[in-house]
């Protein structure tokens, strides 16, 4: 009875939640009618008198129903098609990075990332680019971006992660003419709208998944934000290996 009364004052609340952000048209009839809603919150606070687990119950079911939402949107973006990529394409696993070019923790990754690629054949990289952190990390962003119409992704990137300096539209282009990439294309494709939808929905993803700073690894369902070490990032993997999903 009570996991019943559980499930009902969690759908109640979901139902309840769903029509006070968007109520539905005149056209269509309410989730409960004023008469049923009544007779719904008198059994419920009925029973809540007599067994306040019954709170703690439906709590528990719907943060674990959110839980489990998440784990399903981290999984799916090892499935992100459109995401670039290094390492394995068909590696047994994925790592998805979220960083900023500018991003110091970052950088410091580049080489422990690197070294990792270079032993694990079976890994894939996915990389979200998000700039967190002001003009200069767009400005970054959309290069590194551009680049890859060209194929100098990964170039683009190594080049402007390891560059102290601070970046201009000028100094990109210098940049981009010694990595044998068109400076031309690659500066009008920095103004290509799609690549500005491109980047605000890897910052749209970031802000669901609630990613508060770079970098950000995802690995399987399990995160590891921030700077860490070439082992936290084998002993994930192996466990993504050890549990394929």
């Amino acid at each position: 009875m009570r996991t019943r009364l559980a499930s009902l004052f969690g759908a109640f609340m979901v139902c309840t939640a769903a029509y006070a952000a968007d109520p539905p048209p005149a056209s269509t009839q309410p989730a409960f009618t004023p008469v049923q809603r009544e007779a719904i919150i008198k059994i419920l606070r009925q029973a809540l008198t007599s067994d306040p687990s019954i709170l703690r119950d439906a709590i528990g079911a719907l943060q674990a129903d959110e839980e489990a939402h998440e784990k399903s949107r981290i999984r799916a973006l090892s499935t992100d098609a459109t995401a670039p990529i290094a390492g394995n394409p068909v590696g047994d696993v994925t790592v998805v990075e979220f960083y900023d070019p500018r991003c110091p923790y970052c950088r410091s990754m580049r080489q422990t990332v690197s070294n990792l690629l270079d032993k694990d054949h079976g890994l894939r990289l996915l990389f979200k680019d998000i700039p967190v952190l002001g003009p200069a990390s767009d400005l970054e962003t959309r290069a590194i971006l551009a680049a890859r119409n060209q194929g100098g992704y990964l170039k683009m990137q190594a080049a402007l992660m390891s560059d102290t300096a601070q970046p201009t539209l000028e100094g990109i282009r210098k940049t981009a003419a010694g990595l044998g990439l068109n400076a031309d294309k690659l500066a009008a494709d920095m103004n290509d709208p799609a690549l500005r939808r491109q980047i605000d929905a890897n910052l749209h993803l970031a802000r669901e998944l609630r990613v508060q700073g770079t970098p950000v690894f995802f690995i399987g369902d399990q995160i590891l934000p921030g700077a860490v070490d070439r082992k936290e990032l084998e002993t994930a993997i192996a466990e993504v290996r050890k549990h394929p999903t």
